[in-house]
């Protein structure tokens, strides 16, 4: 580095000013106006040189008409080799004198002056620049970031999915279970959205606008009387299709479908779909499957609303349908049922009121056929609840 901090005698015939590389690099001093540089003279620019009067031949050579003098210094021209100081200051130990004294060259009317203490300023660690950190050190910043980022929690808890070709919830019976090339297709034209508990899909004689992909989640499918009745025929679960024959035929929805849980949908508008059932001849097998697997349930539903005798048959058979399936083949063991279902909602699937819902618990009860475990439902005698669901 050159740098000058004392004054010293020139040889006759030179003219300007010299750097003594004798001083070592001194600490900034504090902070000061930007029109105040008086410690500037303690060795970190150069200072006006006493010189000795001129020779005849000096006088001479600087008679010359081939002379230029040199340029006088700029009243604000501040040494670049301060600013790399101030720069080195706050970087490591965070200076505030030191960034202040780069702020104020920042507005310096010198252009040389001004871009170098801008171009240190940019390069700052504490103003999103990379500083003085090595670049091992900003890969490992910039992986601590994307790690931070990829733990964030998704709303509600779910695992957003924004690529159906690279989703990898997909099991066997899954509507969306289509090659890479339909499933490209199907990310085209598809909307996906995050939905909480209690939201509307569609409603019952709706016009059709599309149909859904339950990614995630579970909704309640569930029709209602003229009195007002509700009547839930069916809860959807991940990988199921909703409102795809309305979608089809265009007549109105046959159901309600309301969120049951936090829900992670596929919205595919109806005009869209047909296209793709036309172009893409394995969307069209997989509605006739999904078609014929709805037609099914619903033969198994009025089978059991109807042709059961009595209320106390339906609700034993919506507790047995409720239990885990690894339970289903154990005889000696009680059967835990983690369920929250509510008086109301057990009334509303089996086509009766909530009084009476409440009634036949307690009857269930006393007959030792079921206790409450808390929030656990535990059923203590399986095979009387079969018998009465006959």
């Amino acid at each position: 580095m050159l740098l000058t901090s004392r004054y010293q005698q020139l040889n006759p015939g030179v003219a300007g000013r010299v750097l003594d590389t004798s001083a070592a690099l001194p600490k900034p001093q504090p902070c000061r106006p930007a029109s105040d540089h008086s410690s500037l003279n303690m060795g970190w620019s150069t200072s006006r040189i006493e010189q000795p009067l001129p020779s005849e031949t000096d006088a001479r050579h600087l008679a010359s008409p081939d002379f230029q003098p040199a340029p006088a210094t700029h009243p604000q021209e501040v040494d670049p080799l301060y600013l790399f100081a101030c720069h080195l200051e706050w970087e490591r130990r965070e200076e505030p004198s030191a960034a202040w004294e780069l702020l104020a060259a920042a507005k310096s009317s010198h252009g040389d002056t001004r871009a170098h203490a801008r171009a240190l300023l940019s390069s700052s660690h504490h103003l999103g620049g990379a500083g003085l950190a090595s670049a091992s050190e900003c890969t490992a910043r910039q992986k601590r970031s994307a790690a931070t980022e990829a733990n964030m929690k998704a709303p509600y808890g779910l695992d957003i999915i924004d690529n159906c070709a690279e989703c990898t919830t997909t099991k066997t019976g899954f509507f969306c279970g289509f090659s890479n090339p339909a499933l490209e297709a199907l990310n085209q034209i598809s909307h996906k959205s995050i939905l909480p508990a209690g939201a509307i899909l569609f409603v019952e004689g709706q016009s059709p606008r599309g149909m859904f992909m339950l990614c995630s989640g579970k909704v309640n499918l569930s029709t209602t009387s003229r009195e007002g009745k509700i009547l839930i025929l069916k809860t959807a679960a991940a990988g199921e299709a909703l409102g795809l024959s309305a979608a089809i035929s265009g007549v109105g929805y046959e159901t309600t479908a309301e969120t049951a849980t936090p829900c992670q949908l596929n919205f595919v508008d109806r005009k869209h779909f047909l296209e793709m059932m036309q172009s893409h001849s394995e969307v069209g097998v997989h509605t006739a499957h999904c078609l014929s697997r709805d037609f099914q349930s619903a033969y198994r539903d009025i089978h059991d609303l109807v042709l059961t005798r009595s209320s106390a048959g339906k609700l034993a058979r919506l507790l047995l349908s409720r239990s885990p399936a690894q339970a289903q083949d154990i005889e000696d063991l009680e059967i835990r049922i983690q369920s929250s279902m509510t008086h109301e909602e057990m009334a509303q699937r089996i086509g009766s009121s909530r009084e009476t819902v409440t009634r036949l618990l307690s009857d269930l009860k006393k007959k030792q056929l079921i206790r409450l475990d808390g929030p656990t439902l535990v059923i203590r005698n399986r095979e009387a609840l079969e018998a009465l669901a006959v």
